[in-house]
């Protein structure tokens, strides 16, 4: 063993006598690049792909930038690191110009004080070939953009803020410029953002909006209060009311956690709201909100609520509801009953799309990548990423 050590320093000092001196051989080193050793990271928190395109998808890094497939995930590309932000929260693409694509930053997915922090939203006009920052720095946490399907300079985004004290920069955004100027168009208080918007296709004039009182301190975190709840426009933005006056949960009476709202594509008076409440509930109207039923109270639905609570529906189907908790789950009969399929898309799962245009196509964000279902769930495919966030 001794003469292995003295062989090996005199092998140091004949081939490079500057170290023994203090210095460094950068004539060497800088020849040399970084390449990724492992091991793989995973943890992803937002996806989209082009509608009735199976070959372009694009996936949202917890901590680890923005993904993108041209070939139906045999090979993927990361396509943000020139950015200064390394969370993509929330992805849209322009439903008339699918080159055209927004991704909103900071973890919306909160359970703990370590989570990234946003900058703001992103645009691309090129489907991601190069990028361009569009304001909203303050809000730091960005958890869902919807574009208007009649104009792709018209788009909404439902800011959460940073959630460790009282903000203004919370509420739902919108842009008629193409995001050149913001106009925070509704505000609930300063310890309520808004976290989930959904859009009616047919009449883009209406919205919802989920709104989620939260504070974080290094202590805990406390989820709930009077301010969260589902809110409605008919105009655009203009004006919203909460839709607790139309029955559901929420407000000081019956404060809610966090919570989500989906409505179904081909049939958007079908609407299904989320709670996160002792035990959580979904709600279901079929007048487009005026009046709700609640359909089931399940633990499954939105277990350890503030790290998932999300849902969206089929967009061939207003009974085919899919959510994303610890599980994977189905409901097949309008929000009834679920199924678990856990096994199936990823273990503890953050967001979900389904193809406007090809439901059997559906994507889900989680802690082990990203899962992919051409198929419409009987079977999907697992891609893992060199991400920065391992779980």
């Amino acid at each position: 063993m001794r003469n292995f050590l003295l062989l090996l320093l005199l092998g140091l000092g004949a081939v490079s006598p500057a170290w023994a001196q203090g210095g460094r051989p950068t004539d060497h080193l800088g020849q040399m690049s970084f390449r990724f050793i492992g091991p793989d990271g995973n943890r992803t928190i937002a996806v989209a792909g082009e509608p009735g395109n199976n070959m372009v998808m694009y996936v949202g890094m917890a901590s680890g930038g923005l993904f993108k497939t041209d070939d139906a995930g045999t090979t993927w590309n990361s396509i943000f690191d020139d950015q200064d932000i390394s969370s993509v929260s929330a992805l849209a693409l322009a439903p008339s110009d699918p080159n055209q694509v927004w991704a909103g930053t900071g973890e919306t997915f909160l359970i703990r004080p370590a989570h990234a922090m946003g900058n703001g939203i992103y645009k691309s006009n090129d489907a991601g070939k190069t990028w361009k920052h569009m304001g909203l720095k303050e809000t730091a946490r960005i958890g869902q953009i919807i574009v208007d399907p009649r104009d792709p300079n018209v788009v909404y985004a439902a800011a959460l803020g940073h959630t460790y004290g009282p903000q203004k920069e919370r509420g739902v955004y919108k842009t008629t410029n193409g995001g050149e100027s913001w106009e925070q168009i509704y505000f609930v208080d300063e310890g309520t953002g808004a976290v989930d918007l959904a859009i009616n296709p047919q009449n883009p004039d209406i919205i919802y909006a989920a709104f989620w009182s939260i504070e974080i301190k290094t202590w805990g975190l406390n989820s709930g209060g009077p301010g969260g709840g589902i809110y409605r426009s008919k105009d655009g933005g203009k004006t919203w009311e909460p839709l607790k006056d139309r029955g559901l949960p929420g407000g000081k009476d019956n404060p809610v956690g966090k919570a989500a709202v989906a409505l179904a594509y081909s049939s958007p008076n079908v609407v299904y709201a989320l709670f996160e409440m002792d035990s959580p509930q979904l709600w279901k109207s079929t007048d487009g909100g005026d009046s709700w039923e609640l359909t089931l109270i399940d633990h499954d639905l939105a277990e350890r609520a503030p790290y998932y609570t999300r849902m969206r529906v089929s967009t061939d189907n207003p009974d085919e509801i899919y959510f994303a908790s610890v599980r994977f789950s189905t409901s097949t009969d309008g929000g009834y009953s679920i199924a678990q399929a856990g096994y199936r898309a990823g273990g503890d799962n953050h967001d979900i799309w389904v193809d406007p245009l090809n439901p059997s196509r559906i994507m889900v964000a989680h802690d082990g990548g990203a899962s992919v279902s051409w198929n419409r769930q009987l079977s999907y495919k697992q891609y893992v990423y060199p991400n920065a966030q391992m779980y």
